[in-house]
């Protein structure tokens, strides 16, 4: 497998990060935002939870600050869009988005998959498709009940201590979802092993993406 290095040839790189929910884009894409921001490029860093209410929202703020504490820059927005019912609140949310990328340009976007199983993940992930056309967006996994891990296409090893860091972090910043069978260290350490072993990670683990468009030259 030949590697690509993400942000090769440049000093400074602006990511945007999309998530419904809390949890989202720790669970989905954590070890890739380490690993980049402890990589010596500068990291200007965007990071938008559509439905953050509450309880939610402190959590989501607090993550975010350990997540990104090596950023060159970074700012956490969170929106007040209703659970579960993106779909219906659609027009909103593609408003919300533009407005985000008024004020930030992206050269990468972390977003939900296009063929996950939950209804408000789909809807961001259709929206940033519509919204960001000149960015490169990859689409990240968040593993559940449903059952919908598919074949992705692009993997960020990850070393063991940035996988450790990542579920440390994920199992002290979301106490909110301490009650589902699912948010365990073992579920997040056995999905990072497999997507090791299908890219030969150095470190054996791995997070993986869906990458629709790449440019090459």
């Amino acid at each position: 497998m030949i590697p690509l290095a993400l942000g090769a040839g440049r000093t400074r790189l602006s990511l945007l990060c999309i998530g419904a929910h809390s949890d989202d884009i720790e669970i989905g894409a954590g070890g890739l935002i380490l690993s980049l921001l402890a990589s010596g490029l500068a990291v200007d860093v965007h990071w938008c939870v559509l439905s953050a209410n509450g309880v939610r929202e402190d959590e989501a703020r607090a993550s975010a600050a350990d997540f990104l504490a090596g950023a060159a820059s970074r700012t956490v927005d969170c929106g007040r869009f209703e659970d579960s019912l993106f779909p219906s609140q659609s027009p909103a949310i593609k408003a919300w988005l533009a407005d985000v990328r008024s004020r930030f340009a992206a050269d990468v976007v972390l977003v939900h998959g296009r063929d996950d199983a939950h209804q408000d993940h789909r809807e961001l992930s259709a929206l940033a498709w519509n919204l960001f056309r000149d960015q490169l967006i990859l689409e990240y996994e968040i593993p559940k009940w449903d059952g919908d891990l598919g074949r992705p296409n692009a993997y960020a090893a990850l070393e063991p201590a940035v996988l450790e860091r990542k579920i440390e972090l994920l199992e002290r910043h979301f106490g909110s979802q301490r009650s589902k069978d699912w948010f365990d260290a073992d579920t997040f350490r056995g999905l990072a092993r497999l997507r090791g072993m299908e890219c030969r990670a150095p470190g054996r683990f791995a997070e993986a993406f869906t990458l629709r468009k790449l440019r090459l030259l």
